[in-house]
């Protein structure tokens, strides 16, 4: 059965309610982002929730190698690691907001990967090489707590296979259309043939489910020119999206206006259209939302990272959406178990 995750970030003293919330909602695990301009720590705010906590998966989504040395992020999400007992995951990715409000780019995906592999042998204590000197971390190893899994968040048929090779999970954010979704999934496997252990698939997915459509859209409109917006980022491939989407999301990056980053209200969502939020996004009432998360979940998917709708103009239709999200759509997905 697929597990479904909320992403959100982390509000300055509200990770415990965050986190209670989100495990009595029925959520398998709760993400919170690393963007230090944006919101608050994210390791420290899930090592709050694993005290708070029971099963809640604890998810940093998603940090990236520009901001925290390899060894800096591999001791914070070993400490998740050990305050909850087994239950903390590491998000890694090439980096966003996190990085642009330094003004700065993603990082290359060569040095996604250098990157990848060094917390990797941190995390499983190794000794690394750390520009000639030899680096470990003795402690992560000597608590007795399995090796943290790296969840790669990625796009792009060049992350999609870094992901696939070298990590325990890949996550991939391509929007909600299954053959965009399965032909993300077909790179990452390819690249993992021959593992000795097989990779988890999971995928970012904006939400709205809410009974009115015309407002399902306008929740999710802010978030999911978030989200669209990595599939047009420096490097990644537009020609392989049809020719609607990829008018959409060029119009976005391009316009992107980082200081709204995830608001309705931001100038670059005046390129979305409809059509557009109804392909990429998850938007609806609940039973329409079950039907498009089944079907993406068919596709082999083990998780679906959900990031929910908002709209600060329009508080009490959110909490509606998010009452039909843990009501209906969460035990319609988890029926069976």
């Amino acid at each position: 059965m697929v597990e479904v995750w909320t992403a959100t970030a982390h509000v300055p003293g509200r990770a415990v309610a965050l986190g209670q919330a989100a495990e009595e909602g029925g959520f398998d695990g709760l993400s919170l982002g690393d963007t230090q301009h944006l919101a608050a720590d994210p390791y420290a705010g899930l090592a709050v929730v694993a005290r708070a906590t029971e099963r809640l998966g604890l998810l940093v989504g998603v940090t990236n190698p520009v901001t925290r040395h390899p060894a800096v992020t591999a001791a914070a999400i070993a400490t998740v690691q050990v305050e909850s007992d087994g239950r903390a995951v590491l998000g890694l990715g090439r980096g966003d907001s996190a990085v642009g409000r330094l003004g700065r780019p993603p990082a290359p995906v060569d040095d996604v990967l250098d990157y990848l592999l060094r917390v990797q042998g941190y995390l499983a204590g190794e000794v690394v090489d750390a520009e000639g000197y030899p680096s470990e971390i003795p402690w992560i190893a000597a608590s007795g707590q399995p090796k943290v899994p790296v969840d790669v968040a990625a796009t792009g048929p060049r992350m999609l296979t870094l992901g696939g090779r070298h990590a325990e999970r890949v996550t991939v954010n391509v929007g909600a259309q299954p053959e965009r979704v399965a032909w993300a999934l077909d790179v990452a496997r390819a690249a993992g043939e021959g593992r000795a252990t097989p990779c988890s698939f999971g995928a970012y997915l904006v939400l709205a489910a809410h009974p009115d459509p015309v407002t399902a859209r306008q929740l999710a409109i802010g978030p999911l020119a978030a989200y669209a917006h990595f599939s047009g980022m420096r490097g990644s491939p537009v020609e392989l999206l049809s020719p609607e989407d990829r008018s959409v999301i060029e119009a976005v990056t391009a316009d992107y206006d980082l200081s709204a980053h995830g608001q309705r209200a931001a100038r670059h969502t005046a390129h979305i259209d409809d059509a557009f939020v109804d392909r990429f996004g998850v938007v609806g009432p609940a039973a329409h939302c079950v039907a498009r998360l089944r079907e993406l979940a068919d596709l082999g998917l083990d998780r679906l990272v959900v990031v929910e709708g908002r709209d600060v103009a329009q508080p009490e239709e959110q909490r509606r959406a998010h009452r039909c999200l843990v009501e209906e759509v969460l035990p319609a997905l988890h029926e069976g178990r």
